[in-house]
C-alpha cells in the first residue's frame, strides 16, 4: 500500500511565461492534514489544480498514490474557492451534490441509484440531508460550504483538496467547518489552503507555506514572526482565545 497521497518532485509552473512556482518539493503522506498558507498570488490555487491535473507543469512531476494525476485510482475531491451559481435559478442542495458524480457512467447522461445514493450519503455526512429539497441560493455561507464539501464526498476520494474554504464565514460557520474536516480526516487525506491559520496547531500536522517556492513545517515552528516573514509583513495577526487553552497560541491572518 501506498503512503504516500502527495508527491511533487521539482516542479515549475508559468503562466505565459510568468513564473508562479519554482522547484517546488513537497510530500503529503496519507491520513496528513496539511495547511497551504501564503499570500494572495503566492501560488496556492495554482498548487492545488496542478494536483488536480487540471494544469501541467511547466518542469517536474506530481504524483498521486504513486502515479500521475491524469493516472489515479481515485480522483481527489475538491472544493473550490468560488462556486458561481444563478441565484435565480432554483438549483436544489441535492442538484449540487449530485453534480460531484458527473464523471461517473450513466444511461443516457442520467443520474444512476448509485449516484443519488451517493449523494445521500454525503449529504448524511456533513449534517444537511435534511435541508436536500431547498434551494442552494436560500442557504446561509456556511450551509453553501457544507454542501460542496458533500459534492466533492460524492467520488468517495482519499484525498480531499480544499480552497479558501472559510471566506466570508462568520466564525460559528468556520468552527462547525473545521470539525467536519477534523473528523474526515479520519479517513482520508486533507490538503486545504488559507488564510486563517487559527486552527492550525489543534488540527493540522504540517504547514505548506507557499510563496512562489515552498517551504514545509511541523505546524509548533509556525510564529507570529513566522507568518508575518511569510506575508512579507503584510498581515495582522489575531489570537483566538477561545482555542487557546487547546492548542497554545494560535494565529488568523486578516
Amino acid at each position: 500500500m501506498n503512503t504516500t497521497a502527495v508527491e511533487i518532485r521539482n516542479l515549475s509552473f508559468a503562466y505565459d511565461g510568468d513564473t508562479v512556482l519554482e522547484d517546488v518539493n513537497l510530500t503529503i503522506d496519507a491520513g496528513d492534514f496539511a495547511f497551504l498558507v501564503g499570500p494572495n498570488g503566492g501560488g496556492k490555487t495554482t498548487l492545488l489544480k496542478l494536483i488536480l491535473g487540471l494544469l501541467k507543469p511547466t518542469a517536474g512531476a506530481i504524483l498521486l498514490g504513486g502515479r500521475p494525476p491524469e493516472q489515479a485510482a481515485a480522483r481527489p475531491g475538491y472544493v473550490p474557492q468560488y462556486f458561481l451559481f444563478d441565484p435565480q435559478f432554483p438549483v436544489r442542495v441535492l442538484d449540487v451534490v449530485l453534480m460531484g458524480r458527473a464523471g461517473s457512467p450513466g444511461i443516457l447522461g442520467r443520474y444512476t441509484r448509485r449516484d443519488k445514493a451517493a449523494a445521500r450519503n454525503a449529504l448524511e455526512e456533513v449534517g444537511l440531508y435534511a435541508l436536500r429539497a431547498r434551494h442552494f441560493a436560500a442557504l446561509s455561507g456556511g450551509q453553501r460550504q457544507r454542501v460542496l464539501v458533500a459534492r466533492a464526498l460524492t467520488s468517495q476520494p482519499d484525498l480531499l483538496l480544499l480552497d479558501e474554504p472559510t471566506s466570508n464565514m462568520d466564525a460559528a460557520s468556520q468552527h462547525d467547518l473545521y470539525a467536519l474536516l477534523y473528523a474526515l480526516n479520519k479517513r482520508m487525506t486533507v490538503l486545504l489552503a488559507s488564510h486563517d491559520t487559527g486552527f492550525v496547531a489543534s488540527m493540522a500536522n504540517r504547514v505548506v507555506c507557499v510563496n512562489r517556492t515552498v517551504q514545509v513545517h511541523p505546524t509548533n515552528e509556525i510564529t507570529g514572526e513566522r507568518i508575518f516573514e511569510l506575508y512579507e509583513g503584510d498581515v495582522s495577526l489575531i489570537r483566538h482565545d477561545h482555542r487557546c487553552a487547546e492548542g497554545g497560541h494560535e494565529w488568523a491572518s486578516s
